[in-house]
Parts: structure tokens; sequence; C-alpha cells
């Protein structure tokens, strides 16, 4: 399989793209909602895709996959906020819904990047590194 970085992914593009789009919403609040619900939103939607970014950067499988379970924990908590958000009239019913589907995509991209990172996991424990005591040592 061919290297692909993380950043070419249409998981992390998509993950950058609802960031910044939260973003432009969030910048736009009055101080108090930009300072307790914003902040907080803000700051949960950025971790999906820094944990997705950090995680590409482990060396090892298991560490690849625990940063994309925080990932999958940042974007539980965006829709936490996403759903204060609008139940405060601070976001309209559509940009509510069109953010939490692609929240909803990217939960789909990012379970299936964790089984891709599992099996390739169960592949690489499936070699054998045991070798023939017949074969002098040189």
């Amino acid at each position: 399989m061919a290297y692909q970085d993380i950043e070419d992914s249409r998981m992390y593009q998509r993950a950058e793209r609802v960031a910044d789009r939260v973003w432009n919403i969030v910048i736009t609040w009055d101080v108090f909602a930009r300072d307790t619900i914003g902040a907080q939103l803000a700051r949960s939607i950025d971790s999906i895709g820094a944990n997705i970014a950090e995680g590409s950067g482990r060396y090892h499988i298991n560490d690849v996959i625990r940063f994309c379970h925080f990932a999958r924990g940042s974007l539980r908590e965006s829709r936490y906020w996403l759903k204060r958000a609008a139940s405060r009239d601070l976001i309209t019913a559509q940009s509510h819904d069109q953010l939490i589907g692609e929240l909803t995509t990217l939960a789909k991209e990012l379970n299936a990047y964790i089984n891709f990172q599992r099996n390739r996991s169960l592949k690489e424990t499936e070699f054998d590194y045991t070798f023939d005591n017949k074969s002098p040592i040189t």
C-alpha cells in the first residue's frame, strides 16, 4: 500500500473544514457566548484534527489508535457544544444540522481509519520472526 500523508486524507481535510467553519461562526458571537460555549466548542472541534495529526506522527500503531480515540472523544464533545449553541439560538437549525452531518461523516471516516489501523496491526503481528537454528550466524 502506498504511503499517504494524513493531511491529504479526506478525513483530515474534513476535520479542518469543519473547524474553520465553526471558528468563523463563533467569532461573530457576543463576548459572553464566545467566552463560554464558543471557547469550548472551538477547542473541542480543533482537537479532532489535532489528535488525528498527532496520532499520525506516532510510530506505534497502538499510539495512532489511541490518538484517534481522543479525536473521537473530541468529536462527541463538539456535538454536545453544537447542541448547546443551537438550543441557545447561537446558530441556526440549518447550520447545526449541516455541522452535525459533517461530524457524523467524520466519525464514520475516523472509525474506518481506526479499523484500518487495527487490521494493519494484526497483519504485522502475524509475521514469523523466528529463525532457523540450523543457519549459521554470521
